[in-house]
């Protein structure tokens, strides 16, 4: 049976995500709350996580496997986006209330992940 569209979307995105954490590697890093060992080699992680999971996430038989560790990334993420929320030097200057919209998005993604499991 083939997948539906909207998880050919996501894994897109998690898949371009992935990528540019390889492209600019020094925005990711700055986002690592300091008390978190190794940012470079967490970033790298992180991103090929994301590439990883977004081409499983196409694939029909691992796409429910897919989605949970979607879920796991999202949360272990979590932390960056309250340092950013919390650090003026980690939040890109953005709004505030951009940064702490950023906060329940994160519990909209795993929502999105969690209808695929």
């Amino acid at each position: 049976m083939p997948l539906p569209w909207h998880l050919y979307l996501m894994g897109a995105l998690y898949i371009l995500a992935g990528l540019n954490h390889f492209r600019k590697p020094k925005m990711y890093e700055r986002i690592i709350p300091p008390a978190l060992p190794a940012p470079k080699a967490l970033n790298l992680i992180s991103g090929a996580a994301e590439v990883i999971l977004g081409l499983l996430l196409m694939l029909p038989q691992f796409s429910i496997i897919a989605a949970w560790g979607i879920i796991a990334l999202l949360i272990a993420v979590f932390p960056a986006n309250i340092y950013m929320a919390m650090n003026k030097k980690a939040g890109f200057g953005l709004p505030l209330w951009v940064l702490y919209l950023r906060l329940p998005l994160q519990l909209v993604l795993i929502y999105w992940a969690w209808c695929y499991t």
